[in-house]
């Protein structure tokens, strides 16, 4: 509260962070009503097949749990912690769990908008091929969690702990890598193995979309296929 922490803030910044929280919580919900009331006017109209009906459930039934998480997860920022008297901080897990929630919820919608505006392209199954597309999806799942990771940085203020890259302070591997008990505890509430983990998933994601790349230019690729990938080296090197 402003009795314990803050003492200066004005009125001015006060209301900088509130407009800030409300436009994301209005944002939210347009984007809500963006989902439901469109689905309603195609789903009474007829323009849905069965299987998209499924999709839209789905789509529209995620965009509601993704509020429900937001809210949860900015409860726990109300509540008191002995763990953290000084500053008041969202849980990490429900921010991990309200980002994930949106990256599923944004590529869900994604590749159903996709689905429909591109026709699918009628490939030979060959060997490569299919290990291309498997390589594909495990390259997703590590960016993915890699994305999640940067959620527990965020939660746990873990990117305050050291400011050098490569090395993290004078060493390769920080004293403190371990420090918590059980020591699977560390993975998720240690700000030093917290940033740790991150740098690591982030060099390995980069590196896997690097090697993504090279193995697509031995592989005759449409040209369509062939932008995403390249689109996929660039924004990952961006990033």
């Amino acid at each position: 509260s402003f009795n314990s922490l803050n003492h200066d803030m004005t009125l001015p910044e006060f209301k900088f962070i509130w407009y800030m929280e409300y436009s994301h919580r209005m944002w939210g919900r347009a984007v809500g009503l963006a989902y439901i009331l469109p689905a309603v006017y195609f789903w009474r109209r007829g323009c849905l097949s069965r299987p998209l009906k499924g999709r839209v459930l789905a789509l529209c039934g995620l965009v509601c749990f993704q509020g429900l998480l937001g809210w949860y997860m900015v409860k726990s920022g109300l509540e008191e912690k002995p763990d953290s008297y000084d500053i008041p901080r969202v849980s990490q897990y429900r921010l991990a769990a309200h980002l994930g929630s949106a990256l599923v919820l944004y590529s869900a919608s994604l590749w159903t908008g996709l689905s429909l505006l591109l026709p699918q392209h009628k490939l030979p199954e060959t060997k490569q091929l299919l290990r291309l597309r498997q390589y594909a999806h495990g390259t997703t799942a590590l960016i993915f969690l890699t994305a999640l990771s940067g959620a527990f940085v965020a939660g746990l203020d873990a990117g305050l702990v050291y400011n050098s890259f490569p090395k993290m302070g004078e060493r390769w591997i920080p004293d403190d890598l371990l420090a918590f008990t059980p020591v699977l505890r560390n993975i998720f509430e240690n700000p030093t193995t917290v940033q740790f983990d991150h740098r690591i998933l982030g060099i390995a994601s980069v590196t896997a979309v690097t090697a993504l790349y090279l193995f697509s230019r031995k592989i005759p690729l449409p040209r369509r296929t062939r932008m995403a990938v390249n689109s996929l080296l660039a924004v990952a090197c961006m990033q």
